[in-house]
């Protein structure tokens, strides 16, 4: 009775385990689709986080230029212990008769508060902020960039495993086909219709497919991983992909279209912003030739025990500061600064020329991959009847073993290049976007 007892409570614990097994196995299974996936590509990509760090510190930036225009202010004290110190008080012009002893002074005590108001600067502060502006805003236009290629890549990974699935499942219906095929001939080998050659040439084929199908499964495993790191998914999670979410109709507009957005692209964009910034940094530069002004303020007490002490001692005033070195160092900074303006001129034009060509490359790659598409159809049509006929005559003993296994595979590697394309074109559109700086 107790055996029999603890055999049921070890079946119920057992049940119990593989139930939550199995509920785990369906959890780890998410369906996603190409939205889903780009929305969750740009929540918890790391190079987004990355840019909007940098644009924090570019904002923190700009506010440090705009706070150079407070005052300064500053409070200082200072306790001294003196040993022995002479003090000796100058009553008279005679050392003899107008000096006299001091008192006993060993120990200072003195506190000071200072306030500078910048008036003048040649300009520094003014041009200091609009530089910051300029930067900031390149920095905000470098992570819109960042986030058009996160969009880009994490569409690329999607369809490289939707790709890599097809695959998969094209192949698993062939094999099928060709196992089927295989206990069909060897029936008849069995029977004496067949040369067991033929039998052979078929299950050799049938090997290549169980080969094929293994690596197909290694690149889906792979394109799994890959998709959830960018995504920010947990590696082992098993996806459903939307095959509706790719295959989508683009709408092309003109070759002229896409080159006018792409002029305003966002890279583009933060090159201007950037030289911007730098011919403020050439003003920046002449405004060492100019003098420094502010207004200045503080107070100071003063207690020395047995000898003096200053209370209430405020003053106000005006500072004038002027480096003359700048009158021949100066020119040497101008010079730098304007070399640098220069240089993101010279690349600016050099990244429009080569943003040209990138739109044209993926403008013509969409227009390729759609006709391959078009001729892969028609292919498809082609490779299935090829096939029919090819087994028909095989059939009547019209034609050998080895032309309607070549029939079948030139059958199976049209249909993936019909899936291939398929995706590819949705690729190949998004592709055109980014580089045109339209992708959303």
């Amino acid at each position: 009775m107790f055996r029999r007892k603890w055999m049921k409570k070890s079946l119920a614990g057992i049940i119990m385990l593989f139930t939550v097994l199995a509920v785990r196995a369906q959890d780890s299974t998410r369906v996603l689709s190409l939205a889903d996936a780009v929305q969750l590509g740009i929540t918890n990509s790391k190079q987004l986080a990355l840019s909007k760090a940098k644009l924090n510190e570019a904002v923190a930036a700009t506010r440090e230029a705009r706070e150079r225009v407070l005052p300064d202010a500053s409070i200082s004290g200072s306790y001294m212990r003196l040993t022995q110190a002479d003090v000796k008080m100058k009553t008279g012009g005679s050392d003899s008769a107008g000096s006299s002893a001091g008192p006993k002074v060993n120990q200072a005590l003195y506190g000071m508060a200072s306030v500078s108001f910048p008036v003048y600067a040649g300009g520094k502060i003014r041009y200091g902020i609009e530089s910051a502006r300029f930067l900031e805003k390149a920095v905000e236009l470098d992570a819109t960039r960042d986030k058009q290629e996160v969009i880009l890549n994490c569409t690329a990974a999607y369809i490289n495993l939707y790709k890599a699935m097809k695959t998969v499942a094209l192949l698993e219906e062939n094999l099928a086909q060709s196992k089927q095929r295989d206990k069909e001939l060897a029936d008849l080998e069995k029977n004496g219709l067949l040369a067991r050659n033929d039998l052979l040439k078929s299950q050799l084929e049938t090997s290549n497919y169980e080969l094929a199908l293994l690596d197909a499964l290694n690149q889906v495993a792979l394109a799994t991983v890959n998709l959830n790191l960018l995504v920010g998914l947990p590696e082992k999670t098993r996806l459903q992909l939307d095959s509706a979410s790719i295959l989508q109709r683009a709408e092309l507009k003109s070759l002229d279209d896409y080159l006018s957005a792409a002029d305003a692209r966002c890279d583009i964009k933060a090159l201007d912003e950037r030289r911007e910034a730098a011919a403020q940094g050439i003003k920046i530069a002449r405004a060492d030739y100019y003098p420094n002004l502010a207004l200045t303020g503080g107070y100071v007490a003063l207690d020395i025990p047995n000898f003096l002490t200053v209370t209430n001692a405020f003053n106000v005033g005006v500072g004038l500061k002027y480096n003359l070195s700048s009158l021949w160092k100066t020119e040497s900074k101008i010079q730098q600064a304007k070399a640098k303006e220069t240089q993101l001129i010279v690349n600016q034009s050099m990244l429009q020329d080569q943003v040209h060509i990138q739109v044209n490359k993926a403008y013509q790659d969409f227009l390729s991959t759609r006709k391959k598409i078009e001729v892969y159809d028609r292919a498809v049509e082609q490779a299935n009847e090829n096939y029919r006929i090819s087994k028909n005559k095989y059939n009547n003993s019209l034609l050998t073993m080895s032309d309607l296994l070549d029939a079948d595979v030139l059958q199976l590697q049209s249909r993936l290049n019909l899936e291939m394309a398929t995706a590819d074109l949705t690729l190949a559109y998004q592709t055109l976007l980014q580089r045109a700086g339209l992708i959303q």
